[in-house]
């Protein structure tokens, strides 16, 4: 079945989410890997300046996820997601009209604060609209999110050529686009009525030990998908001396989304348990990181390319596994009322700790001309580590779904 058969499948709410996921990341890749050169060559920023201008805008996200997630339950998905979009219309556009360091930061503020709403608010109405067909919802969103992740940086470096401003505003542009659309076509989802405060609310989630637990061992997912940016594209350039090796792994793992994550998702689901397959996707990831220790020095460069090519697939490939049924089980942990907080209590703890893995990655690195041996074991590890956990939780009865979710295909 084609990717847009099976997106005409879903009812339009989901498909417009589907769409929108392509467009948040066509107009946040646009725009945010050529942030940190502008700001160092156009604005005259400090290293130390734009670290902390980027940092920001990382622990605006990352820190209020689980308001965002609050937000979705007990305001509604839909408003959450239109606010989420339209912060970072602003955002990207205060990048473009301004150089002053307090707007700079006021603008990193905004969509930070924007992610942090619509990232957990779209899954959660994702994960309530689509019932039973939740793992390929989000395999769709896999497949769409990976084509805006390669077509924004292209259509950046472009735009780079006329002007930095006219990238930021095209990408202000983008999600200008996508808040009206979702005005207009995105209907409301009911609100469950409680009278539990949201500090109740964030106190079940924290004291869920089952959901803490996978949370934590699935960290792993979120550092190592990091590396696609990091180490892998560094070692590309490295052992080929070209930096069009970079744009090879990006494609070659873009490709791989879009030809298979649908039929790899549906295979799964009909075969193979939520548990069994997270277990089994992180091991791929871990396991590829291991490829690129094979010594092929002596090889001409499109060969001594290939261990870390084959890194990216599997990884990729891993990712693929994993992120549907991760984000399937997500609500079976919440039940219906607490959906958008677990969600965001999820990213939250899993981006934090991904956080503190890719900082001890960014270390084992170091001022090496490569990538040494000792960033790729720890890599691995990570990997290994997390199916591991995975298993471990899965073995004891610890992945099971709360009694108000559906049990198909958990074990």
């Amino acid at each position: 079945m084609s990717t847009w058969t099976t997106l005409r499948g879903f009812p339009l709410p989901i498909r417009l989410l589907v769409v929108n996921q392509f467009g948040v990341n066509v107009g946040f890749y646009l725009l945010l890997p050529y942030l940190a050169g502008y700001l160092a060559d156009d604005v005259g920023l400090s290293a130390a300046v734009i670290g902390i201008v980027l940092g920001v805008r990382n622990l605006s996200q990352q820190g209020l996820f689980l308001l965002g997630g609050s937000a979705a339950d007990r305001l509604g998905a839909r408003g959450v997601i239109i606010t989420g979009c339209a912060l970072r219309t602003v955002g990207f556009g205060l990048f473009a009209l301004s150089t002053s360091l307090p707007l700079l930061l006021a603008a990193s503020i905004l969509s930070g604060l924007a992610g942090a709403l619509f990232n957990p608010a779209v899954r959660s109405y994702v994960a309530q609209a689509a019932a039973d067909r939740r793992a390929e919802a989000f395999a769709l969103f896999n497949v769409f999110a990976s084509a805006g992740a390669l077509l924004g940086p292209l259509l950046g470096s472009a735009l780079l050529l006329v002007d930095f401003r006219i990238a930021a505003l095209t990408a202000a542009a983008v999600f200008a686009a996508l808040t009206v659309a979702q005005v207009i076509w995105l209907p409301a989802q009911p609100v469950t009525a409680t009278e539990a405060t949201v500090w109740q609310d964030w106190r079940d989630g924290i004291a869920d030990r089952r959901f803490l637990a996978f949370s934590v061992a699935l960290a792993g997912m979120f550092a190592l998908q990091t590396q696609l940016y990091l180490i892998l594209p560094v070692q590309a350039e490295h052992v080929t001396g070209q930096p069009v090796a970079v744009a090879v792994l990006f494609v070659v793992s873009t490709v791989v989304t879009l030809t298979l994550q649908l039929p790899l998702t549906g295979w799964l689901h009909r075969r193979v348990s939520r548990g069994a397959s997270i277990t089994a996707g992180m091991a791929v990831m871990g396991a590829g990181f291991l490829l690129p220790l094979l010594r092929v020095e002596s090889a001409p460069p499109v060969l001594r390319l290939l261990p870390v090519l084959a890194a990216a697939v599997l990884l990729t490939v891993g990712v693929m596994i994993t992120q549907p049924f991760v984000l399937e089980l997500i609500p079976a942990f919440a039940g219906q009322r607490l959906t958008g907080t677990y969600f965001g209590l999820f990213y939250l703890v899993s981006g934090i700790l991904a956080a503190g893995c890719t900082a001890a990655v960014g270390a084992a690195v170091g001022s090496s001309a490569g990538v040494p041996p000792a960033a790729w074991l720890l890599t691995a590890g990570v990997g290994l580590g997390s199916a591991g956990a995975v298993w471990l939780l899965r073995r004891g009865g610890q992945l099971t779904p709360a009694p108000a979710a559906t049990s198909a295909g958990v074990s």
